[in-house]
């Protein structure tokens, strides 16, 4: 890594350097919180990535040529601002609005600050991110760099490991990850200390281009950084060794002051120790050396996503036939793909059961395997969505469980991820409870600003794939069936976000059955067992479960004598049945529901939804006994 530095360029960093830390010590006292000793391990590094490394426009913050800079350990972004601040980019007194309710500059970054690229803070997903972002720029042939700043602490996480194993997998080149091995967790040491060696083993392990520093001296750091920004084999890691609270010597690389910022008294103590440890880089008269920027770049362009053909939906779902609402998205992500130059599918090794392969296929350079990694193929998704692309990410609905929290800072970091569960509910069958997705509409109904869809057959399954990727104002999740089942729409109908359809009524309706999914078809059969009873009930797909429509429900219930039947192949908790009652609490309506409401075995789709009692028989008798109650 030798390489020729220009001492006044250092000087001129060193000087950038002790203002950060003043900055970050000035602004979590002003705060009365935050994590003012990380800010400091890695002040020299953020000054030298800013101030000299970081090609990035920031009057354009959206430029597809820009670098990209992500702060994984976001409980340090105090530093960032304060960086900002040294460079000229925003004012003092919004430095030290950190925290305040009306400030962009929160405790964690989030894209209310427009320079932050992702919403991190929650740890081990920054680098994930980045490597969508770094993805991007090599499928792209952008040439931008991502560059990705770790703590040490959060290095414990599996997802650092599923990103790292990835990247270095395909040599993906253009991503930079920074650790800052400042020995010091919360609450007592980091998994591996100072022992550097063992981070640079690992991370070469790993098929990572790795070197050593100190991160406390700018001179080293900006040798490695500038030697990482021009290296095209493969992905860098650069082991930083810092001191957690480094410049304060009643603080540094002492346990015990994480998350605790200096009273007004400390502060002024700690500014004027500052000063006097680093007296070299407290004046600086020399160059003033301007923020490096990209080629001039452009801001992408926002896809208009076309309305799915009929015809096309016709060609491969005749009238009348059946098919699975999995393969039903496949075959419309597919088409997606080709009518969309930037729709993407990310897949966690289970395409050929998710129907992705269909969009692989489609567009092989827009398609990411990520493998049984299912933490880390979100937050690649996100970052390839934070790059302008409309990203479709698929797995067994029960694999989302483990990346809820991916998808929660998803939201958080307001990233219209597409995301869609196959093999949903106990019907599908023998493969048992473990691979059943019974909560997945629970989890995504409590993202905000979500959207979450259950389609009943294919053309339904088919239209609201295209709904998804027009929708770009938070996730948007799609239940869909393992099962095959009968097509019940003809190619031209409509299936807006926020609608139902009313599937059967009478005017002697006695109740309104509202399933989504498998259990309309049993709803159908039920309806069907009951009219030759004698007994009317109209049917409603819900097939948008969130946001509901509420309007419609209230007024056939209403005509059905105001009493429903809530019908879901998942658990009762937080699904379809406790959606429809807190639409209609305010109504009078009476809301009785069947879900699954234990934990299930293997077996026939058939025995499984009986012994869950969600089937046509189940459905036919809780009526009757509602009825009969009357």
């Amino acid at each position: 890594m030798p390489q020729h530095v220009d001492q006044q360029i250092v000087s001129f960093l060193q000087h950038k350097a002790l203002g950060i830390r003043i900055d970050s010590v000035r602004a979590t006292t002003a705060a009365n919180s935050g994590h003012p000793t990380t800010c400091l391990s890695v002040a020299d590094i953020v000054a030298v990535l800013l101030g000299h490394v970081l090609r990035y426009d920031y009057n354009d913050p959206m430029s597809e040529l820009n670098d990209r800079f992500i702060l994984s350990k976001g409980h340090a972004v105090p530093v960032f601002y304060a960086a900002l601040h040294q460079f000229g980019l925003i004012s003092d007194e919004e430095l030290l609005s950190l925290r305040k309710i009306d400030s962009v500059f929160e405790g964690h970054p989030t894209p209310r600050l427009r320079f932050n690229e992702a919403a991190t803070g929650s740890l081990g997903q920054g680098l994930s991110i980045g490597l969508g972002m770094a993805i991007n720029a090599q499928r792209k042939k952008l040439g931008y760099v991502t560059y990705v700043v770790l703590g040490d602490g959060e290095c414990a996480e599996g997802s650092v490991w599923e990103a790292a194993a990835l990247a270095g997998k395909n040599s993906t080149p253009g991503l930079v990850a920074i650790i800052d091995a400042n020995r010091l967790a919360q609450s007592g040491e980091s998994l591996d200390a100072h022992n550097i060696d063992t981070y640079a083993n690992r991370w070469a392990s790993f098929g990572w281009e790795t070197l050593i520093i100190d991160g406390n001296d700018i001179g080293m750091t900006l040798q490695a950084l500038s030697f990482a920004k021009t290296y095209t084999q493969g992905p860098v890691a650069i082991i930083a060794k810092t001191f957690k609270g480094f410049g304060l010597d009643d603080w540094q690389d002492k346990n015990g002051y994480h998350g605790k910022p200096l009273t007004a008294v400390e502060a002024e103590a700690a500014i004027a120790h500052l000063n006097k440890r680093f007296s070299d880089a407290t004046h600086y008269s020399g160059k003033q050396f301007a923020l490096a920027k990209p080629a001039v770049g452009r801001v992408p362009s926002p896809s208009v996503v076309p309305h799915p053909v009929a015809a096309n939906i016709a060609m491969v779902m005749p009238t009348g036939k059946t098919m699975a609402t999995r393969k039903a998205f496949g075959i419309a992500l597919a088409q997606l793909t080709k009518d969309v130059s930037n729709v993407w599918t990310v897949d966690a090794d289970v395409q050929n059961s998710t129907f992705t392969d269909m969009a692989g296929a489609a567009a092989p350079e827009r398609f990411v395997q990520c493998y049984i990694a299912e933490q880390n193929m979100i937050s690649v998704a996100t970052g390839l969505t934070q790059r302008g692309n409309i990203t479709f990410a698929a797995t067994f609905a029960a694999f989302f469980s483990r990346c809820f929290d991916q998808i929660r800072m998803a939201s958080i970091g307001r990233v219209p991820l597409r995301l869609c569960g196959s093999h949903s509910g106990c019907s599908i069958g023998e493969d048992g409870p473990s691979q059943m997705g019974l909560e997945d509409m629970s989890m995504l109904r409590a993202v905000p600003r979500s959207v979450v869809l259950y389609p009943s057959d294919g053309v339904s399954a088919y239209k609201l794939v295209y709904a998804m990727a027009a929708y770009n104002d938070g996730v948007s999740y799609m239940k869909t069936t393992r099962a095959v089942t009968p097509l019940l729409y003809d190619a031209h109908e409509v299936f807006p976000i926020g609608g139902c359809k009313v599937l059967v009524s009478s005017p002697t309706d006695k109740l309104c059955i509202v399933a989504a999914g498998i259990t309309v078809h049993e709803a159908l059969k039920a309806h069907k067992l009951l009219a030759e009873k004698g007994i009317a009930v109209s049917v409603i797909d819900a097939y948008s479960v969130k946001p509901l429509d509420a309007t419609t429900i209230i007024q056939m219930a209403n005509a059905a004598g105001g009493m429903i039947l809530t019908v879901e192949d998942h658990y009762i908790e937080g699904g379809l049945g406790e959606t429809v009652a807190h639409a209609v609490a305010r109504d009078g309506i009476r809301v009785h529901s069947l879900g699954v409401h234990s934990v299930m075995r293997s077996g026939t789709p058939e025995a499984l939804m009986a012994l869950a009692e969600i089937d046509a028989t189940a459905i036919v008798q809780k009526i009757e006994e509602l009825l009969s109650a009357k």
